[in-house]
């Protein structure tokens, strides 16, 4: 909720008044640009086109599992080990160190589950010029060119991808700081990356350096810091080259398109985990998480490239086709140009080495599960956490957090989690309960387990410097904290005023922390009490760009290097801490707002502070599509926005988003008028309870979807060209979305909108709208009349989707309630679904194979129940009681065949919609059954 930064929190109540009325947009001038940032504008001042690096071939040496070789430097001698691997699954793996370096440089640990598994590379040829080696897969080769160093990998004739084709791998290597190198005033200052790669005559260094020094090198100072930079320039860059590709996605987080942009002539995409204070959409400002995951796409194939750095990462992004007319395109067509599109991305790193996955697809469901056995699958979380959450800074006390509870039963609106933000705490000291507000948590928190619902408390990782708080003396006495450049522990400030922050790259720590959320350390916390953590980029209100200074200390290890995983460490421990209060028995649920690559293994993510405007409900689509496609399913924002108060239709609208997107809450700032459902007329109210009803009646479906999710890495919310690879038409689209393959939601996001145009997939298919069951074709832009109440969503014909129709209060009231299953017929009368049932809290399911899973078949006029997992055992009193075809054609009789005996089943058949509904067939959910329609 990161709420404001500490010039507002100091600012009196009129001021804030003030504020709030005046116009919204980020303080620019917070944050760096690539030109404010000395390794960024180093980096990218080299001129493609003239690499320094060739590649010693004599000192290749191949063994099982990998090759080593390495490249010289030719402008300063300097060498670099470079490692190959070819990696299990169709992956290969590239790692340049310094062969030498002056002392260790940081490779980023606990984001790959395992060491992955290698597959022997193979020598085919060998020359002066380069070795070509075998990659396994069909004719997958990969090219080492000598001179300059360059990568290539082939599949057939064709160029897959290249690594330094432009010449911009730029290897900054560790070196002793020359006293000698100051410089004198108004001396010319010259560019140099690692031993200037365009160097003039000028005067070099016994080690073929430039002794002329450019300012930003050993230290750097940004509006009123100075970061010291003890090991001067480290930075690390390499371009990849994408021939074919036009199509770019990722590298979360950013308020930007799905599609990602050519960066030529702006700033690059940044990726540092950053605090911003309401942040701007469409452009590439670095914002609260980083994935260094990016992923390419064409009609031929899907490929991905995960570049393993924890540091500040800029990446740019060109493309040959870019600013091309329309006419342009036309010459090129009529002169016959053979100009192939291509894509060029290039990576630039602060410190660290060049770590990078390099997954070759061919499908996008092959690039996940590749991704995927890399740094994991999306946690599977509690069913409960995927109904709706009440939340907002802040709900008072007690009385408060009552009387929104009763509010929710007497407008009869279900949900399952109230929220507690910073105020809960006694003097933002969090792991305490405020003492006047909040005075018995424990009976607070039975009275909502008393109707089947839960709450969330904030624990952010900023603990308040005071010596009568138990979390600050244990900290203190075990020498946790994270130390500034002098070895002192470092202080910043935020909510709590002056603040220490643990160092949660200790695995020490890490464990220290988890033992707090134990029942008898965790006072009044409860079984159904779970976690939120805030400001973990870290949030540093008077830091360097509102976050932690780069030159403090993890052990020996600085800032710099880790930056990026700070908020998965985070997280990491506090999902551990909810494991272990339980034995290991019941699965946590831990909200974060900064994030990695691997964070999915924790959690859940939101897309931070965003504002009551139409075009923050429209980013929420592609930033959590950008979040799926890298591995974080569970993606939701802010519905309704944090900031400034949203017009009823905005805050309907979103509701109506918001219930299709995976991660499903309601959050408003300190500052805002209240806005629980029911605060805005009768009308809306039953707006907001009918959209709210639609997602509980869809729980078993994404229940089923993220069990998918957590077993496959495929993602919950998806663009529509995951499913539809070929189709060029889907390659852009963000403004809609399929959830897992079979629903797709066009969600209302224009003021005053009276219709929408969406666009229907699958040429041969059909598709039925949820609400009407009219059906429509695909491959298709249907216009859709909507009024306040409309929201477009589709069920895939050749589909079948279980739902739970009864409403109650929350989804643990409807455990044992039955099922009706929504048969979508293809063109070809056939249908297909599955049904995940568990008791949806523990991790029986996977250490003691307690679930169902089960196969829904249509074919055949039959509808047929399968089990997936004959060895699983689970029980549920759960029973069908309707089944709904669409596209059906009007039998003479239906039969239930079950346990070898056939009984009739009363029907009604709507001939103008084309609906058979079957009433009570009354088998149990996890049985084996077939329907007959004769």
């Amino acid at each position: 909720s990161s709420h404001n930064s500490l010039e507002m929190g100091l600012l009196s109540v009129v001021c804030v008044s003030l504020f709030f009325s005046s116009t919204f947009a980020v303080d620019r001038g917070n944050f760096k640009t690539c030109d404010q940032s000395a390794f960024c504008k180093r980096q990218r001042a080299l001129k493609p086109g003239q690499s320094p690096y060739r590649a010693l071939l004599e000192t290749l040496e191949l063994s099982d599992s990998r090759l080593t070789l390495q490249l010289i430097n030719d402008n300063n001698k300097v060498h670099l080990l470079l490692e190959l691997y070819r990696l299990q699954g169709n992956m290969t793996r590239v790692k340049i160190n310094e062969l030498k370096p002056l002392k260790p440089r940081f490779e980023v640990p606990d984001v790959l589950i395992a060491e992955p598994p290698t597959e022997p590379l193979s020598v085919l040829s060998k020359d002066d010029n380069g070795v070509v080696l075998s990659l396994g897969v069909k004719n997958q080769r990969l090219i080492v060119s000598a001179r300059p160093f360059r990568l290539d990998i082939m599949q057939g004739p064709e160029v897959l991808l290249s690594l330094n084709s432009r010449g911009l791998l730029a290897f900054e290597h560790l070196r002793l700081h020359k006293d000698t190198q100051a410089q004198p005033d108004g001396a010319e200052v010259k560019e140099s990356v690692d031993g200037d790669q365009q160097q003039d005559e000028g005067e070099k260094g016994e080690d073929g350096e430039s002794d002329k020094e450019e300012v930003g090198l050993w230290e750097e100072t940004f509006k009123s810091h100075t970061d010291t930079k003890p090991n001067g320039p480290t930075s690390i860059s390499l371009d990849f080259s994408l021939p074919g590709v036009e199509h770019v996605y990722g590298i979360p987080e950013h308020a930007d398109d799905l599609k990602l942009k050519t960066t030529d002539g702006g700033d690059p995409y940044r990726l540092y985990n950053l605090d911003v204070f309401q942040y701007e959409l469409y452009n590439p400002m670095a914002l609260y998480g980083s994935i260094p995951v990016m992923l390419a796409h064409n009609t031929q194939r899907t490929m991905g490239i995960f570049w393993l750095n924890a540091a500040e990462t800029w990446v740019d992004i060109s493309s040959n086709t870019t600013g091309k007319t329309v006419f342009g395109k036309m010459l090129d067509f009529v002169q016959g140009s053979s100009e192939n599109p291509q894509t060029d991305v290039r990576w630039i790193s602060e410190s660290g080495i060049i770590d990078v996955f390099i997954m070759l697809g061919p499908k996008p469901s092959d690039v996940f599960s590749q991704y995927a056995s890399l740094t994991g699958t999306q946690s599977f979380p509690p069913l409960a956490s995927l109904g709706y959450h009440q939340c907002r800074w802040n709900y008072n006390d007690q009385e408060d957090v009552k009387s929104v509870d009763q509010g929710f039963d007497q407008h009869d609106i279900p949900y399952d989690f109230i929220w507690l933000d910073i105020e809960h705490a006694d003097g933002k000291r969090y792991f305490t309960w405020d003492p006047h507000k909040f005075p018995q948590p424990k009976e607070m928190l039975q009275g909502l387990m008393d109707k089947k619902r839960k709450m969330v408390a904030i624990v952010d990782p900023h603990i308040r410097v005071d010596s009568g708080y138990k979390i600050h003396n244990e900290i203190t006495s075990k020498d946790f904290y994270v130390k500034n450049k002098d070895g002192r522990n470092y202080e910043g400030w935020c909510w709590p005023g002056n603040s220490g922050y643990p160092d949660f790259t200790k695995p020490e720590m890490r464990a220290w922390w988890a033992s707090m959320f134990a029942y008898d350390q965790y006072e009044g916390s409860m079984e159904n009490l779970f976690t939120w953590n805030d400001m973990n980029e870290p949030s540093v209100f008077n830091g360097p760009e509102v976050t932690m200074h780069k030159d403090a200390l993890h052990g020996k290890w600085e800032h710099r290097d880790i930056h990026n995983i700070y908020g998965l460490y985070v997280q990491m421990a506090t999902a551990e801490g909810q494991t272990r209060r339980s034995g290991g028995v019941e699965r946590p649920f831990v909200l974060t707002r900064a994030f990695f690559a691997g964070s999915q293994r924790y959690g859940a993510v939101w897309t931070g502070d965003n504002a009551a405007e139409w075009d923050h409900l429209k980013i929420s689509i592609p930033m959590c599509l950008s979040l799926g496609l890298v591995g974080v399913s569970f993606c939701g924002a802010d519905v309704g926005g944090f900031f400034k108060n949203p017009s009823t239709e905005l805050l309907v609208r979103w509701y109506q988003t918001g219930a299709y997107q995976p991660f499903f809450r309601a959050h408003a700032h300190l500052d805002t008028t209240r806005r629980e459902p029911w605060l805005f007329g009768p009308e809306n109210t039953a707006l907001i309870r009918e959209v709210i009803r639609q997602r509980y009646a869809l729980l078993p479906y994404w229940y089923q979807l993220l069990y998918q999710a957590h077993k496959t890495g495929m993602p919950v919310m998806r663009p529509l060209w995951v499913d539809y690879p070929k189709d060029t038409a889907t390659f852009t689209i963000d403004d809609e979305f399929l959830i897992g393959r079979d629903l797709l939601v066009h969600p209302v996001t224009e003021e005053g909108s009276r219709g929408v145009t969406a666009y229907l997939p699958g040429a041969g298919e059909v598709w039925y709208d949820v609400h009407t069951f009219q059906k429509h074709n695909g491959a298709q832009n249907l216009y859709i009349p909507v009024t306040l109440s409309s929201i477009p969503v589709f069920q895939r014909g050749g589909s079948i989707i279980p739902r739970k129709d009864r409403v109650r209060r929350s989804s643990t009231c409807m455990e044992n309630d039955p099922y009706t299953l929504y048969v979508a017929l293809s063109p070809k009368k056939f249908a297909e679904g599955e049904l995940y049932i568990d008791d949806g809290h523990s991790f029986n399911y996977d250490t003691k194979k307690e679930f169902i899973h089960r196969s829904l078949t249509f074919a055949n006029n039959a509808l047929t129940s399968n089990n997936l997992c004959p060895n699983c055992n689970f029980l549920t009193s759960s029973w069908i009681e309707k089944v709904l075809i669409l596209g059906a054609s009007k039998p003479s009789k239906v039969l239930l065949k079950m346990d070898g005996k056939e009984t009739p089943v009363d029907f009604e058949f709507d001939t103008s919609m084309s609906v058979l509904t079957l009433r009570k067939p009354g088998m149990n959910a996890g049985a084996d059954w077939t329907l007959l329609l004769q």
